[in-house]
């Protein structure tokens, strides 16, 4: 629970006010009460004996430590059962971030005079006994005081380094994407050189304003560092070529210790070295007040919270759970060891069925033999020579609407509008179009089943047939499974409650925002019993199936314009429309609540997207985000303990990336959303795990194309789920089954 302001803790230390979040705790400035100082107030929430632990440990390595670039730990203390907190100074100021925010692009004297700084103190850091790393620095962990000294904070992810045979005493794997190292994603050992690299990243973003590239899309050859004097010519060659030696893909390409590194950026420009802490920047202008770092933490898998020892479903990826004790290897080496595999089973499979083939011919195919031929194999039928007339495959019927009369509700009337349709329950496994006709038609495919489920695996539409398909893969990305081969397309998945079965859409021919004459569609998770459930004039899309499974509502264009319907499970006949906006006020994308009393969605009004709230019944509609008319707001996404409601932002007169924004589902006090900082340069469509730990979206890979991703919800341990050229979108996490 945050502690509020002006809570006293220990009797002595008054809190003012929050400077951040992480998965297992918040940093506080407050006011040591005894001493009339600032300090900075860390806690951590899970008190465990691991956790415990973990935190003393790191309270006994930083209370140790004295440099004049690095904060002082004073006091260790613990509150029962409400967490265990860790005083240290408050460095006043602003970080690294908020000033390249601020002025942009630093000169290469500043970034000299940071690099020199934070240099000194891993050199410090680097030579204790035990070693001990940082593993987390980047721009926000760079403070500069109002009299222009350099500090390196946030030791979260420090751990003590002993040798090539031991493993980590304290601490905890994680990654900052762009800053951090190939070996930090994986099982590959960490040591001084990894603060290196972060460093070297960090200076280049400081002199270019740009992120640099990710250390594992490099290392896999996905991607390359652009040089830093391509995007800042300013830049001197020495100092270029000392930075991106820093962050050289293979450690023993890099600096080796932060002295060298120190003495090269010296050198990059003639300048004498100064005694550790002496080195200092332009100061803050006084008007200028530290950033508030609130979701700016990197949080590791081992942050996760979690209830009486409970994990999340699924699997978790490698990164929270391996030992380093491995050297560390290009991930291209291993890329490519899997892609000769893949190739070798793939080949052997292809014999196989040729293989097949050659012995079914006799049987499949027995007039290809001569006659002779034919009568010396046993079992097989003579052939019939006489004309057979083909009988066409009857075409998949779609459903009619009857329209129903239903009288004006009155002013006093709380009836809605609704139609009845005769549904349409052929079951077929796959469909294909009749050419020329683009209308389904039934036929048998055959289709692997669905091993596995549960919140194990994440459905979404791919482009990788040529045309969008729904697909079914495992968290580690492989075994992707398609479930629909719909000649005129399908996405927009959403999962029943039960994860057995899926409702669609279709025709979908790429990723749009509005989908014109479509239809509804269920299927089972394993590819087969596909069901047409609902079309009407101008298309059906947006569907989201409501928790207890007994309705589907969507989004339809019947009236002429995006209205909210909702479809009753139980007899598939009962279409009833929950809103009804004036003309040029078009409601669409409901998201239910996990209780499915209440539904969120998105209302077109004044030319932009906005977030409204209503019942499940379309009463009391209410608009809970006001952004004006500069921005638009969508596909909204509620948390599955009911208390956040997630959706996208993005710019209504202008192009902008969508930002990732976050609001109370219950307090209506602040009609603001919050901007989630998270590290990434795309994401839409979110989707929550079952277990609220985590977050699937669609993102932007290395080569422009979306693939599919998720994190945790603090943005932490980030997997890139697909890989594949063509486009992935519209991400749906598969729900577990319920308990028998």
């Amino acid at each position: 629970m945050t502690l509020e302001k002006d809570t006293l803790i220990h009797n002595r230390y008054r809190i003012v006010d929050i400077l951040g979040q992480g998965g297992m705790g918040s940093v506080y400035r407050a006011i040591d009460e005894n001493l009339g100082v600032s300090v900075a107030l860390k806690e951590n929430l899970f008190t465990t004996d691991e956790y415990a632990r973990q935190f003393r440990l790191e309270a006994v390595i930083l209370a140790n430590l004295r440099h004049p670039n690095l904060p002082r730990v004073s006091d260790h203390f613990v509150m029962g059962d409400q967490g265990q907190y860790l005083v240290m100074d408050f460095i006043e100021g602003e970080d690294l971030r908020y000033r390249m925010e601020r002025l942009g692009m630093l000169s290469e004297e500043e970034a000299i005079h940071i690099g020199a700084s934070i240099c000194d103190a891993l050199a410090y850091l680097h030579t204790r006994k035990p070693p001990i790393l940082h593993r987390d620095i980047k721009p926000g962990n760079v403070k500069i005081t109002p009299d222009g000294h350099i500090f390196l904070v946030d030791f979260g992810l420090a751990k003590v380094y002993q040798s090539a045979s031991q493993a980590t005493t304290t601490g905890a794997r994680a990654m900052t994407p762009g800053y951090s190292p190939p070996e930090q994603y994986g099982t590959a050992r960490t040591d001084p050189r990894t603060d290196i690299y972060s460093l070297g990243a960090t200076l280049y973003a400081a002199l270019t304003g740009v992120i640099p590239e990710d250390g594992l899309a490099r290392a896999m050859d996905n991607a390359q560092l652009t040089p830093l004097r391509k995007r800042n010519s300013k830049v001197s060659r020495r100092m270029a070529a000392t930075i991106e030696k820093a962050m050289a893909v293979d450690p023993s390409d890099r600096f080796q210790t932060a002295e060298d590194f120190k003495k090269a950026l010296l050198a990059s420009k003639a300048k004498t070295q100064q005694i550790p802490g002496t080195y200092t920047i332009t100061p803050p202008p006084p008007e200028v007040a530290a950033p508030k770092e609130i979701n700016d933490t990197v949080v590791d898998a081992n942050e996760i919270p979690a209830k009486a020892k409970s994990k999340p479903k699924g699997p978790i990826p490698a990164a929270a759970s391996l030992q380093e004790e491995q050297p560390f290897i290009s991930p291209l080496k291993r890329q490519k060891e899997r892609e000769r595999k893949q190739r070798m089973a793939t080949i052997r499979f292809l014999v196989f069925v040729l293989f097949l083939l050659l012995l079914s011919i006799p049987f499949l195919a027995p007039g290809i033999l001569p006659a002779d031929v034919r009568a010396m194999i046993p079992f097989i039928m003579p052939t019939n020579t006489s004309t057979a007339t083909a009988t066409p495959t009857p075409p998949l019927p779609t459903p009619t609407e009857e329209a129903t009369d239903t009288p004006e509700p009155t002013s006093t009337s709380t009836a809605r509008p609704t139609a009845t349709f005769t549904p349409t329950n052929t079951l077929v496994p796959l469909l294909t179009t009749e050419a020329g006709t683009g209308t389904p038609e039934a036929s048998v495919d055959p289709v692997a089943p669905v091993i596995g489920g549960g919140a194990g695996q994440i459905a979404f539409a791919s482009s990788r047939t040529g045309i969008p398909q729904i697909f079914l893969a495992d968290l580690n990305g492989e075994n992707a499974f398609q479930v629909t081969n719909l000649p005129t397309g399908a996405c927009q998945p959403a999962f029943s409650p039960d994860g057995q079965r899926i409702v669609f859409i279709s025709p979908c021919r790429s990723n749009d925002e509005v989908y014109f004459n479509t239809s509804l569609y269920i299927i089972n998770a394993d590819g087969t019993g596909l069901t047409a459930l609902d079309a009407a004039p101008g298309g059906s899309f947006d569907p989201t199936w409501s928790p207890d499974g007994k309705w589907i509502a969507f989004t339809s264009m019947r009236t002429g314009q995006m209205e909210i319907f909702t479809i009753n499970m139980d007899d598939l006949s009962t279409v009833t429309q929950i809103t009804k906006g004036e003309q040029r006020v078009e409601s669409r994308m409901p998201a239910w609540s996990p209780d499915g009393s209440k539904i969120v969605y998105v209302v077109r009004r004044l030319g932009v997207y906005q977030i409204w709230i209503m019942n499940a019944d379309g009463t009391e509609a209410q608009q809970i985000i006001r952004s004006g008319v500069a921005y638009n707001d969508y596909a909204p996404a509620w948390s599955p303990k009911g208390d956040i409601i997630l959706f996208n932002q993005s710019c209504a007169t202008r192009y902008c990336n969508p930002y990732l924004m976050s609001t109370s589902a219950t307090d209506r006090t602040n009609e603001q959303g919050s901007r989630a900082q998270l590290n990434v340069a795309l994401i839409k469509n979110v989707d929550y795990s079952p277990d609220g730990f985590y977050i699937a979206y669609e993102g932007v890979g290395e080569a422009g194309n979306f693939d599919i991703f998720f994190m945790t919800v603090s943005g932490g341990d980030r997997v890139r789920l697909t890989t594949d050229s063509a486009q992935d979108f519209h991400p749906v996490w598969r729900p577990s089954p319920p308990t028998p």
